[in-house]
């Protein structure tokens, strides 16, 4: 299967989810491997389907040759990686607001299974199962593109491989009177991603990179930062610290602008609650039964459990971890303190506006008495369900970041200090190595475990952007 390389930038910061985009009068030029051909397209989006809070893209298509589909997105701190494999899991995980989901066309479509990953030749997913327009469920194969015009780059259409094929599965959405076409001319139903993402691509992508290095060993960390100055290491993990802050609070700001304040934090809070592995049915059950519904009794964990069978991922998790139980703590959560975003909104004023000066944690926690804090947030918001490291998840991924985006700076020195929370092993062992000239005296805190990631997560950015 031949690929291609997408390089997608978008005018101004990008949105959480994007459904409107433009190629105007742009000549894109397709590096094929037996010769060039240059042309130019006018392009434009039917924007009847996208939704207004989308904004404008623009993208343009760079050499096929390569071995991996990527798009080069323009994200909050310079471009990154968007691969079509990343696609690909979304679509398997079902992580895009499925109740939602329209084809191109304007059909309603119901996923029942999203078919078997093939990782050989041929389409992306065999055996799937769907429903169209409340119709009669239907059986056949998915093919993942990251542009919809990729099917005929691939010719796919002539390949008896696809002749099964009955939904292309695509990140952007199509142009104006663009159809996919299998053989014989049979039109092919597109469904694109974009619009109904549960997060922005941006979030997607640096999830993937967190996933990528959640078994890695730490020899990396020790052997490339060990022989630097205490003094260097520090500012390495200050500068990285600030900047996975800054995304925290960028993201933030996206979901507070699509949601508002209560809605947010019911987000995020469920999103925390169903750790990496099982966020995609936490947020679509947040989408799905409002805070509202939950205060009211509409909906409790069972309900909500079962409507997501089949979707969760329960392989190796913990019982005290388990998506069921979980979704039982936010249930008796809500029962104890059914208005905990206004609450949590205003314990702001209780959180110290720490100086981003001050370096040493063990004294900022004691000076700023943040242990008092923590049993506050512990029995104050949470009426004491939720509490060790996922609360302090749920306060450093989801809650300080809300609450900073009045002003972002003000709170970091309190995130930067916070107690560390569940983050990969290595980190930790990494960065208790890179400190142990501090004779143990020095408290492992949240914002430098960040700053380690940070570190990690750029120079492997790096590495996949010079390799694509």
């Amino acid at each position: 299967m031949r690929k291609c390389f997408t390089n997608h930038r978008p005018d101004g910061a990008l949105a959480g989810v994007i459904a409107q985009f433009n190629v105007s009068n742009k000549k894109i030029r397709r590096a094929k491997c037996t010769g060039d051909t240059h042309f130019k397209g006018d392009d434009h989006l039917d924007l009847a389907r996208a939704s207004p809070r989308y904004k404008q893209e623009r993208m343009q298509l760079r050499t096929p040759c390569s071995d991996t589909v990527v798009a080069e997105v323009q994200g909050l701190y310079g471009a990154y990686v968007f691969p079509e494999k990343l696609l690909q899991k979304i679509w398997l995980r079902g992580e895009f607001e499925r109740l939602g989901a329209r084809t191109a066309e304007g059909m309603a479509l119901q996923l029942i299974h999203p078919g078997r990953w093939n990782r050989l030749g041929g389409p992306d997913f065999l055996g799937a199962r769907l429903r169209f327009d409340g119709g009669l469920e239907v059986a056949g194969d998915i093919e993942v593109h990251l542009r919809m015009k990729d099917w005929d780059l691939h010719a796919h259409a002539g390949d008896r491989a696809y002749d099964r094929v009955m939904l292309h599965v695509v990140l952007f959405p199509p142009v104006a009177g663009e159809v996919t076409r299998g053989s014989g001319g049979r039109i092919i139903p597109v469904l694109s991603l974009l619009p109904i993402l549960l997060r922005s691509l941006e979030e997607y992508a640096a999830e993937e990179a967190v996933e990528r290095l959640a078994n890695r060993p730490m020899g990396r960390i020790v052997g490339e930062l060990g022989g630097m100055a205490a003094i260097e290491v520090d500012r390495l993990l200050e500068e990285n610290a600030w900047r996975r802050w800054k995304e925290k609070v960028h993201f933030a700001q996206l979901r507070l602008l699509r949601l508002g304040w209560d809605s947010a934090c019911h987000h995020a809070a469920l999103e925390i609650l169903g750790y990496r592995v099982n966020r995609g049915p936490m947020l679509r059950i947040a989408g799905r039964w409002p805070l509202a519904d939950w205060v009211a009794g509409a909906v409790g964990a069972d309900v909500a459990f079962s409507a997501e069978a089949g979707n969760w991922s329960l392989h190796g998790s913990r019982p005290a971890n388990h998506p069921r139980l979980r979704l039982q703590q936010y249930s008796d959560w809500i029962k104890a303190r059914p208005d905990w975003p206004s609450l949590w909104r205003a314990i702001c004023s209780d959180f110290a506006r720490i100086n981003p000066a001050e370096k040493n944690t063990r004294e900022s926690r004691r000076n700023h008495r943040m242990a008092d804090l923590r049993r506050k947030v512990v029995q104050g918001v949470c009426a004491g369900l939720i509490e060790g490291t996922r609360l302090d998840n749920l306060v450093c991924d989801g809650l300080l970041p809300l609450l900073s985006t009045e002003g972002e700076r003000e709170l970091f020195g309190t995130w930067r200090h916070w107690y560390a929370g569940d983050l990969p092993p290595f980190l930790a062992a990494g960065l208790r190595q890179l400190v142990s000239q501090d004779g143990g005296r020095r408290v492992i805190c949240h914002g430098e475990l960040q700053g380690l990631l940070g570190w990690f997560l750029s120079s492997e950015g790096k590495a996949d952007f010079e390799s694509s």
